[in-house]
């Protein structure tokens, strides 16, 4: 098939290089020039493990880039995979919804024949037959389900797997209207991941264009609600001298709970379950419901940084000390560092007066702008070289091997976020909930 993918972030280029790597022509479409030239390039725009060898693989064949809207009339399907950012009260911003619907309707008012226009975004349920319908009927003349036609499909991406979750996904949710509009698009979007499904078995979830869009609020809120009940569990568990992961271990057995989402620790953070959380607790304030389990779930992740915090006061006092941050990144396998927790605990530092050190293997230049005041280390070990305390917050796989090196501290004290570092000799060690 012909596909055209406006916006070229995680989910965008992503799923442009997963469909061309399937078997389809892709085009990705963005204003940023230096970003559609780093994918012509056989560049991927942003680190994303598996994400480099797809682009260069398929670059110039099955994937191109452009900044000309022009191209998707040569398309079949579109999917809008634009940012939906969400402002202090938690309400999605939609204006580059808006300007990406109002763009494809400009071209869909010249083009002959079918197309269908895929919302790949997350956004709120109403969300596309209020908002992204009626731009693309107005800027292109027609109307939905009869010019074009209209569907939902959202992502479940996370990141530092995307690549792996968009080739073999869980599930696969077609939101579509009623009727004829809608057996065509759900025909069109078979067509799009016939390939993926002939290879990976995934449930294919066809429904409502809203409940849709609910299927992805739901779905974070869920993770990021366990989340934090396995760390309040497990701050309770810190009060009485418990283990909170044998806890899980045992509870997790439970085929009701099951074993995933189970690591207690500083928290939840990243460019998904912050956003997604805040913009479903407001959508729900906004019909006059009170989501208080959901706000409770955030109000528990806010303060697992500070409770790190709290267990590193009562080994040392840091002001005037140097004192190394072991992860950057919100979590492993990314360089994303939105809503890290090294971010509060970081400030926390500073509060303290500490000299702050960070480390990450790829997070640090994007930390840098966030905080370019303080130390980056090249290596764990140059971070913790004489410092008095260390806080892990990222749970990195080449901190497990740490051992010899916190030796070089000059002051053993090591408070660990994520359960990587093991009790040793020579440690004052604490864990936040273990």
């Amino acid at each position: 098939m012909q596909i055209s993918v406006i916006g070229s972030g995680y989910v965008g280029t992503t799923l442009a290089a997963v469909l061309a790597d399937a078997g389809h022509d892709l085009v990705n479409v963005d204003l940023d020039e230096e970003i559609v030239s780093q994918i012509n390039d056989g560049v991927a725009p942003i680190f994303e493990p598996g994400l480099d060898e797809l682009v260069a693989e398929h670059a110039g064949t099955q994937l191109r880039a452009t900044t000309d809207y022009d191209d998707i009339a040569d398309t079949d399907v579109t999917f809008l995979a634009l940012p939906t950012p969400t402002d202090d009260e938690g309400k999605i911003d939609l204006a580059a919804m808006r300007a990406g619907s109002r763009s494809v309707g400009e071209i869909l008012a010249e083009k002959d024949g079918d197309h269908l226009v895929v919302v790949k975004s997350t956004v709120v349920p109403t969300t596309t037959e209020e908002v992204v319908v009626p731009t693309v009927e107005e800027a292109s003349g027609k109307t939905a389900g009869e010019g074009f036609d209209v569907a939902m499909n959202p992502e479940f991406l996370r990141e530092g797997t995307a690549v792996y979750d968009c080739q073999e996904p869980d599930k696969i949710v077609l939101g579509v209207q009623d009727g004829a509009a809608g057996e065509r698009a759900l025909d069109t979007l078979h067509e799009v991941y016939e390939p993926i499904l002939a290879d990976h078995d995934a449930s294919v979830v066809e429904t409502g264009l809203r409940e849709a869009e609910m299927i992805k609020y739901a779905n974070n809120a869920f993770l990021a609600a366990k989340i934090s009940l396995i760390n309040e569990l497990g701050n309770i568990c810190k009060e009485y001298g418990v283990d909170a992961y044998e806890v899980a271990d045992a509870i997790g057995l439970d085929h009701r709970i099951g074993p995933h989402f189970l690591r207690s620790g500083v928290g939840w953070g990243g460019s998904c379950f912050p956003k997604d959380v805040a913009a479903i607790i407001h959508a729900a304030r906004e019909k006059g419901y009170a989501p208080e389990l959901l706000e409770a779930a955030v109000a528990v992740n806010e303060r697992q940084p500070q409770r790190l915090l709290g267990l590193l006061d009562t080994h040392t006092d840091v002001a005037g000390k140097r004192v190394a941050v072991l992860g950057l990144a919100f979590k492993p396998g990314t360089d994303d560092i939105r809503e890290s927790r090294a971010i509060p605990v970081i400030e926390g530092l500073i509060e303290r007066g500490a000299d702050v050190v960070g480390y990450d293997p790829v997070a640090t230049e994007n930390m840098r702008e966030h905080f370019p005041d303080i130390e980056y280390a090249d290596s764990a070990a140059a971070a913790l070289e004489g410092a008095h305390a260390a806080l892990v917050t990222t749970d990195w796989d080449e901190f497990e091997a740490l051992d010899g090196e916190f030796d070089a501290m000059a002051d053993p004290v090591v408070i660990d976020g994520r359960r990587v570092i093991e009790r040793r000799d020579g440690l004052t060690y604490e864990g936040i909930t273990w």
